[in-house]
């Protein structure tokens, strides 16, 4: 199977009463070793003010409230102590990796003491946790008709808010999520 990398995972409607029900997941890595993403529609009702004062992080100038307003999402549901950032790609800080298409994952505190300010990424989404796949789990997921996939878009990631990206994401495929089955067919 190729990798998913950057492409987002559409929870089917069968997926009920799990952690993953109506989620919307950004594929962070996919390769023969597993996968990991992290659930970006999902919030935890914590702001990212609230946050940076919950982990004594010293703010820069804050330049907008609009930031610090943003919501914290539930990345997943492995090491939810643990903080990742997406956002619009920059060069300089501390522990990056470049997921193409102009998105960057960082997990070091010093992108979160920038936020709001004038070094802030143009665009972010701060999660806590992740969701992990085993070698071949996610591709048995997938065959189980557990999830659909999608390119992802900096749109549906970073402009449409958190409780629209599920049906948004679906309709990119053309249909509602709700009106597919949860059964597979096999020829």
């Amino acid at each position: 199977m190729e990798s998913l990398q950057n492409h987002f995972l559409i929870a089917m409607p069968s997926l009920h009463d799990t952690f993953f029900e109506r989620s919307v997941i950004y594929i962070c890595e996919h390769d023969a070793k597993g996968a990991m993403g992290l659930v970006i529609n999902k919030p935890l009702g914590i702001e990212v003010n609230s946050l940076l004062e919950q982990m004594d992080l010293p703010a820069e100038q804050v330049s907008t409230d609009l930031a610090f307003n943003a919501n914290v999402m539930m990345g997943g549901p492995v090491s939810q102590d643990r903080g990742f950032v997406l956002h619009t790609s920059q060069p300089y800080w501390a522990n990056s990796t470049d997921l193409g298409c102009g998105i960057m994952l960082t997990t070091s505190r010093d992108v979160l003491t920038a936020i709001g300010s004038n070094r802030s990424p143009e665009k972010f989404l701060v999660a806590l946790g992740y969701a992990g796949w085993s070698k071949d789990q996610l591709e048995q997921e997938l065959a189980d008709n557990s999830w659909l996939t999608i390119p992802a878009t900096n749109a549906l990631l970073f402009d449409i808010k958190h409780e629209d990206r599920w049906p948004q994401a679906s309709r990119a495929l053309g249909f509602d999520a709700w009106q597919v089955s949860a059964q597979a067919g096999h020829a």
